[in-house]
């Protein structure tokens, strides 16, 4: 009967080795976002505008003291209507309406993929069909259920900024 028994110190193992995968994986969760402003955080390491228009080094800051943000696009690459997907940034920016801009994480909240179009008021997901507002990122279309996070931009002049 001995041979069927499980020893103990074999369960914990087990036990503690389970416990370190899923704390990894939710310490790299917990980093989502706050680094890349991604989910709607300040981005740590972002470039300054500095007076010629050009974007200086990251995280670098201006001699006049300002706040750090990236130019990410001028408003002229965004339609009115429309927008643009920033896959190296995975940032969508929408212009629903003439002037008005809006900027939102563009990783779908079902399972992940990158946004690929912005059209008819919405933001698409090219894997399974979720569709989002191109207004307030909320789900218009399923399979996704949780809408995607804005994130904070600015316009200055005619550059769009994270901030």
């Amino acid at each position: 009967m001995t041979g069927h028994r499980v020893r103990s110190s074999s369960r914990r193992a087990v036990l503690a080795s389970a416990c370190a995968a899923c704390t990894a994986a939710l310490a790299g969760c917990a980093r989502y976002g706050t680094s890349s402003g991604l989910a709607g955080a300040p981005a740590a390491a972002a470039t300054t505008p500095s007076a010629s228009g050009a974007a200086s080094s990251p995280g670098a800051a201006s001699s006049a003291g300002a706040s750090t943000s990236a130019v990410l696009a001028s408003t002229a690459d965004i339609p009115v209507g429309g927008g643009k997907v920033l896959t190296a940034q995975k940032i969508v920016i929408t212009q629903p309406k003439a002037g008005s801009f809006h900027a939102f994480t563009a990783i779908c909240t079902h399972q992940g993929c990158i946004v690929d179009a912005v059209g008819a008021g919405t933001i698409d997901c090219p894997c399974h069909g979720s569709k989002y507002s191109a207004v307030n990122g909320s789900v218009v279309n399923g399979p996704a259920t949780l809408p995607l996070a804005a994130v904070s931009i600015k316009v200055q002049g005619t550059s769009i900024v994270q901030l």
